[in-house]
């Protein structure tokens, strides 16, 4: 995006770079190229605030490989801040862009041992640990931080996926029970809970899937994952031997409901007719009855 930039006033570019740091997007890239295009002559323009964007720039650097970069921002914030834990934080993440796993967890233990309430580098060595393929290591360093910071929600969902990849899927469910807690309201959070659980399988389980993929549909309507799992959850209930006559219809009704509404938005979105019929299909052979 060169060309985009080539024309830009330093003031522009400062603006640009200051709405993308207040709204959290990363666009490295794009940070890269107007830095080397329109601030890097410009820099000393930029008053105060050009500790923040040689920060910005350099974990911009080293998402995109440019280690050039990344090692002159580090220069000009370690001349500023030699002492600093937030600079020593950006050097592990360099060593850890070099691939230097080891030298980047030393450093990032030394920040911890100087700063214990410093959630950053915790969570950096959780990553490192996690690239490197080492899932236990991961999940007990994870743990120990999520005891220190209960409340950190991706800490929570990280928890999650790392249980997932182990298939410890009863130790995800409490992690996404944790999540739900703290997000009542986002139908995301009780869909992945109810996929954990249907996962799970077995009677009450499914039992406790239906209810998450409902009001996941009743948060968000047009949630067509939480309508599969409902019409998946209620056919497996219907199935099961556990399952009593009155709950055998109301399951079979829930089923029927849920693919019907499947079908009814899949023919909003102009589905084509071999897809329509696939879920016919599968009703069909599913052999679904409101009867008890």
């Amino acid at each position: 995006m060169r060309w985009a930039y080539d024309s830009m006033h330093w003031s522009e570019a400062r603006n640009l770079l200051r709405t993308w740091r207040e709204d959290n997007e990363r666009k490295s890239l794009d940070v890269v190229e107007l830095w080397e295009t329109v601030l890097l002559k410009k820099a000393h323009k930029l008053g105060d605030e050009r500790l923040l964007v040689l920060e910005q720039v350099c974990v911009a650097a080293l998402d995109c490989n440019r280690l050039d970069i990344a090692d002159r921002c580090l220069q000009a914030l370690s001349s500023e801040f030699p002492t600093s834990l937030r600079v020593r934080k950006l050097q592990a993440l360099k060593l850890e862009a070099m691939e230097k796993y080891d030298e980047a967890l030393e450093l990032l233990d030394s920040i911890i041992k100087r700063d214990e309430t410093n959630a950053a580098p915790r969570k950096r060595r959780v990553a490192i640990l996690r690239a490197r393929g080492r899932i236990p290591d991961a999940i007990k360093e994870l743990t120990e931080y999520l005891k220190k910071f209960m409340s950190d929600q991706e800490g929570w969902q990280e928890l999650c996926e790392l249980y997932l990849m182990e298939q410890d899927y009863a130790r995800a469910a409490f992690c996404m029970e944790e999540l739900v807690l703290h997000n009542p309201h986002n139908h995301l959070m009780h869909q992945r809970y109810a996929d954990i659980r249907y996962t799970q399988g077995g009677f009450d389980n499914m039992e406790l899937a239906r209810a998450h993929y409902a009001l996941a549909i009743k948060l968000n309507p047009n949630n067509i994952r939480a309508l599969y799992g409902l019409f998946l959850t209620a056919v497996n209930i219907a199935s099961s031997p556990k399952c009593t006559s009155p709950k055998k219809k109301e399951a079979n009704k829930l089923a029927n409901w849920a693919m019907k509404e499947i079908s009814k938005r899949y023919g909003k979105q102009n589905v084509e007719e071999p897809q329509i019929a696939a879920l016919e299909g599968l009703i069909n052979s599913l052999q679904l009855s409101t009867s008890a």
